[in-house]
């Protein structure tokens, strides 16, 4: 399935566009008899580019602000993070994710890219000890990660703590004193080898590896796959390793082939194209804005996938977070503005607007909380900010938290600059 094939699949199949007059008896239909299958299709108007704008920038600074906040305050004095609480019981689950533990590492590498602070700094280095106190290294000298309590280890762990390392020393640089600099160049080399020598025979990445050696094994995932692309992508893009461009091209090119074009040809709305969507769309983003030779290719995809997320995989219909989902679809945004495609920038807009007004009420004493949060107030510091996973369910994990404050993050850089 080509891009071109991608895109014809995610149109919307209504026969004709709702003329203006007739948009208020159809809104008043909707409300009236929300269950008529024939007028499904009409519930999120904003994919026609119908819609009333009601996000504003003060909004978003106040929930990345407070967001901000909640991820401090849900830090370990180990480094690591509080998982997921329950914020009406004030209960912590005891459970863990290694995965989203470095993801929220990550989500504050690319807060202090947008506002560096050095409260901000100092719980970035907190938690990149917490991951170097875990580390090992392979007998080659490849860095990778042995989380407690785990028997088998998660390649996506690694791709995240090298972002990680990537965004901070972006961010950071010369504010570094030599030593931790050196040090963080380091181990980011050491895992970056790591992830390419994880790479399976089709060049994607295992999922798992051995805890004694560092050794991949097990099938791919379209997660792992994408978070690796990414950090090849920017560590090479950005930080000089022009020796890994090859690899992240050749990566690209058939986590492409493997989790979009063949999983959609398998099925429509798959799920393994939903795992791949934000990560693929950032790293095809990072490549089609690198001025690399033949990656122009790269904004064709970001753009047709965010015709299938929105038109196909429905995001504004779903009833979990999908904060995720903007990672991807603001990445469009921007390269339709530089394209100058007015009517897919128009409807990416009003998608944006309409799908992150929504989840901005789902934060705990965000700026526009929902009827739930309101009627369960609260001033408890370790829900503050929180976003929750349901707009009824009170719990708060934190890679929910780390998504949306990235998207409100790219929200604030492209759609709503001032």
């Amino acid at each position: 399935m080509s891009h071109r094939e991608i895109r014809r699949s995610s149109k919307l199949k209504i026969g004709c566009f709702v003329p203006a007059v007739g948009l208020t008896a159809i809104i008043l239909f909707l409300l009236l008899f929300p269950h008529q299958p024939q007028w499904n299709r009409l519930r999120d108007l904003p994919t026609l580019g119908i819609c009333s704008k009601r996000l504003s920038r003060e909004i978003l600074d106040r929930s990345l602000e407070i967001g901000t906040q909640f991820m401090l305050n849900n830090q370990k004095p180990e480094g690591n993070f509080n998982y997921e609480y329950h914020w009406i019981r004030q209960k912590q689950n005891p459970e863990d994710s290694q995965v989203r533990q470095a993801g929220a590492l990550w989500g504050l590498t690319l807060i202090y890219q947008d506002r560096p602070t050095p409260v901000v700094a100092e719980a970035i280095e907190k938690a990149l000890a917490f991951f170097e106190r875990l580390s090992r290294l392979t007998p080659d000298g490849a860095r990778y990660i042995v989380y407690p309590g785990d028997s088998v280890n998660s390649t996506g762990t690694v791709a995240l703590c090298a972002l990680a390392h990537i965004d901070y020393l972006r961010a950071v640089g010369p504010q570094l004193s030599d030593t931790k600099y050196q040090k963080y160049q380091q181990h980011l080399d050491e895992y970056l080898k790591f992830l390419v020598n994880a790479r399976t025979d089709e060049g994607v990445w295992y999922r798992y590896y051995r805890i004694e050696d560092g050794q991949p094994f097990g099938e791919h995932t379209p997660y792992f796959d994408g978070e690796s692309l990414l950090a090849l992508v920017k560590a090479a893009k950005y930080l000089g390793r022009d020796a890994l461009k090859s690899v992240a091209l050749d990566a690209a090119q058939m986590g492409y082939r493997i989790n979009i074009r063949d999983a959609l040809r398998a099925h429509p709305d798959s799920r393994i194209t939903k795992g791949y969507y934000q990560w693929s769309s950032m790293a095809f983003f990072e490549l089609a804005t690198s001025g690399w030779p033949d990656t122009e290719k790269y904004g064709d995809y970001v753009l047709d996938l965010a015709d299938w997320m929105i038109d196909v995989h429905r995001t504004l219909q779903r009833t979990r977070n999908t904060a995720y989902a903007y990672e991807g679809i603001i990445h469009a945004y921007e390269l339709a503005v530089q394209r100058q495609d007015t009517k897919r920038t128009k409807k990416l807009a009003c998608v944006i607007d309409t799908g992150l007004e929504k989840l901005t009420s789902w934060q705990v004493g965000g700026p526009i909380p929902n009827k739930f949060i309101r009627q369960h107030g609260t001033d408890d510091p370790l829900a503050l900010g929180g976003v929750q996973n349901h707009r009824s369910q009170p719990t708060l994990r934190i890679d929910v938290t780390q998504h949306q404050m990235h998207a409100v993050i790219l929200a604030r850089r492209y759609v709503y600059k001032q």
